[in-house]
Order: structure tokens, then sequence, then C-alpha cells
């Protein structure tokens, strides 16, 4: 028997149930806060993740699905959508008019690593980039729209981490600061930590093998390194957040994972029993160069991403999820009120009412049955006698009361019940 790949999963039953209400919800919130929605290839040139997410992370050395294609091509499999949509910006120059343009997408992504619980090497992620806005309440909305959304989706005690890495020159200033202190450490580092402390020392605040050691807890604060406009701006974005009855705490050795943020980065966590605890549902940050390092004009930007695999598993805790219960149930028992069934379904369906009939050749009884498994609130049972009077027999599947409807009234009937 074939299976599926190592590291990927169906979405069926009660997941599938899952992923539509919160794709539902997705839609409903971009459309609210005036998001466009982008959709970009699965996979691009190599290139564009070296170049955006960075040659030293750990998503480029080791995660990334590269491949050559039948003309030689090198390309990558897309580890996160944020490169995909600044390279689509750039190359529909998107930044001639109508600024800023507010994006959102939803689809799948692929990194090599080691599955686990709501980790998985194909995986699903949704997120908005807000492109050519440098204004703090861009960075304030970035933030408060994902953090309604998930209370909107049932998520308790959510809190936002955030942190400011400030200019490039600030950060410049922070290295060194951090290197020094880290200097007579580095034999108790892991291995990765020790090549990160020559390439990008920020990337050691993100280990994952150090990040609970006295070592990192005690690292100098980035806050401290800043300029005065720097500061003031942070200020300016958690006094936003104040406004917004945001939650929030800031954390000082939050970098992300990826080389292109700057100034503002954040995280929003959710305390729903999952994953083992505490877990991270959505994260982003404000990334001011990288349009321009792409071959783009000067562009400020910020945007965020939350895996949808972590909100369906903590969907699990919080609520039954069933499925919509279908409106009509069409019963017949020969080939004319068949016939009969199979158009009126259609009829149904296209004035917004869901309808369904047998198809497997079941009883009348059996059909009730179906009938009662799908939950329909109202039966439409067929039967010769009426159709050759044309009348149609409608009964409500909660209260039994039957009721004869003239055929050519029956899509009015439906409707307004």
């Amino acid at each position: 028997m074939i299976t599926k790949p190592k590291g990927t999963y169906d979405v069926i039953d009660r997941e599938a149930l899952k992923l539509k209400k919160i794709n539902r919800y997705i839609d409903y919130y971009c459309e609210f806060y005036n998001y466009d929605l982008i959709r970009t290839p699965i996979f691009e040139a190599r290139e564009l993740f070296h170049r955006t997410v960075g040659d030293d992370t750990d998503i480029v050395t080791k995660e990334t699905y590269d491949f050559k294609d039948r003309s030689d091509r090198e390309l990558t499999l897309r580890p996160e959508g944020t490169a995909g949509v600044v390279r689509s910006f750039i190359e529909n120059k998107m930044y001639g008019s109508n600024m800023p343009r507010k994006l959102y997408y939803n689809g799948t992504m692929y990194r090599y690593e080691r599955p686990g619980n709501g980790r998985n090497r194909e995986f699903t992620q949704f997120g908005v980039e807000i492109l050519g806005s440098n204004d703090v309440a861009t960075d304030v909305e970035v933030i408060s729209m994902p953090y309604r959304l998930f209370e909107e989706l049932g998520f308790k005690n959510l809190n936002v981490k955030i942190n400011n890495l400030g200019s490039k020159e600030d950060r410049e200033a922070y290295k060194k600061a951090l290197k020094e202190y880290l200097k007579p450490h580095l034999d108790d580092l892991c291995e990765d930590c020790k090549k990160r402390y020559e390439n990008n020392p920020l990337r050691i605040l993100d280990c994952k093998v150090d990040k609970d050691s006295d070592i990192l807890k005690n690292v100098p604060s980035i806050l401290d390194y800043q300029s005065e406009e720097s500061t003031n701006r942070f200020k300016k974005v958690l006094e936003y957040l104040n406004y917004l009855d945001i939650d929030y705490e800031v954390d000082k050795t939050l970098v992300r994972g990826l080389d292109y943020y700057d100034y503002t980065v954040f995280e929003i966590v959710s305390s729903e029993n999952i994953l083992g605890g505490a877990s991270t549902i959505a994260a982003g940050g404000r990334y001011n160069d990288l349009v321009e390092k792409l071959g783009g004009p000067s562009t400020p930007c910020m945007g965020f991403a939350c895996g949808i695999e972590r909100l369906m598993l903590a969907m699990d805790e919080m609520e039954t999820i069933e499925k919509r219960p279908l409106d009509c149930y069409i019963m017949y028992v020969n080939e004319e009120e068949k016939i009969k069934a199979i158009t009126l379904a259609q009829d149904l369906r296209m004035s917004g009412v869901s309808a369904d009939y047998d198809t497997t050749g079941r009883s009348l009884k059996s059909q009730f049955k179906e009938a009662d498994r799908l939950h329909a609130e109202l039966l439409i049972i067929l039967n010769s006698e009426d159709l050759n009077k044309g009348l149609i027999n409608v009964k409500d599947n909660l209260t039994k009361e039957e009721t004869k409807v003239d055929e050519n009234e029956i899509i009015d009937y439906i409707v307004s019940r």
C-alpha cells in the first residue's frame, strides 16, 4: 500500500471541518481589515530565499526542499510566505500607486524538519503583509488583527511578546556588545551558536538548544543600545497597543528566526493546552530593507504569519466542531421522482439552500435515517400522486409538521423557511 510521505497529513472529517471554519474566519477578517488576497508559486528560485531568509539561518542551511528541474534551474519549495510576496510586489510593480498595499496569503509551505505535534514538513501558513507604510499604526494593526481573529476563534488569555530590534546602526552596536558578553561563554554554547557568533550573533538569541541557559537569560538588553528615534518609536507602538487593549510584555531576547527583520518584532502566545503548554501561534515584524535588497525601491513593510495546524490543534481543546446541518434532504422511490429530486436539488442549491438526495438506491426507510444523520432541517418527500397534482410534500424534521406546497412555489417556500 502506498502511504503519505513522512511529515505530511490528510485533512479529512473533523479536521476538514476545523480547517473550513478557520479559513472562513480568515477570509472574513481580511476583508474587514481591507486586505487583498495574493497567491504566489509553491516553488521559487532558490536564490530568493537565500537573499531574504538568510544564508546562515536554520531554514536555509537545514530545512529547505531544494531541487533542479529538467532545465537544470535551481528551485526551492517555499519555506515561508513573505519572500514570495515581496518578489511579486517588485515583479508586478505594485509600488507604482495605491500605497500601501495590504495583502494576505494562505497556502502550503515546506520545511525538512523533524515532524512533531503541530509541526509538519508540509504545513499551511496564513499571513498578512503591509507594504509601503512606516507608520507605527501599521505595526499595531498587524499585531492587533491576528490577536482579535484568534479571540473570535475562541482562544483565551492571549499575550503578545514584543521587542524592538532598532535600526541597522542600532543592531550593529548591539552585536558588538553581545559578542563581547558571549566571548567568555563560547565553549558552553552549542556548535551552531559557535558558528553564529562570527556570522550573526543575534541568531544565538533564537537558539532552541541554549534558550533556557543562564548565559542567554542574562544577555545585555538590545533596548539599551538604540537611538532616541528607535526608542521613541517603540514607545509609541506600546502606547497604541494600550489604546487597543492588547495584552503584551516586552521580551528583550526576542529576535525571530529570519534575517530580514528590523524594529518591531512580536509573537502572539496562547495559554491554551496545546503542544504541552503555552504556545506561539503567530509571529512577525517589520522589514524595511527587504524590498530594496531584492532590487525594488525603498519600501517599509510589516507583516506576520501563523501556522494553521497549531490553530487546529487548539480547537480540539476549545470547542466541539460539527458539520453544518443540511437545509433539505429530498426523498424519492421511483425514476420519475428521482428526476424531480435531481432538478429540484439544483434549483435549491442555486437559490442558496443546501440540499442533497440519495444516489445509492436506499429504501425510503433508509433515506429517513440518512436525513437524520445529516441533521436535515426539512424533508422533501416526493411521490408520484402528489406530483401529478402539482404538489410537493415538505416535512419539518424537528416538529414533524407536514405541508403540501404548490410545485411552482416550492423554491420560494423553502427559501422563506
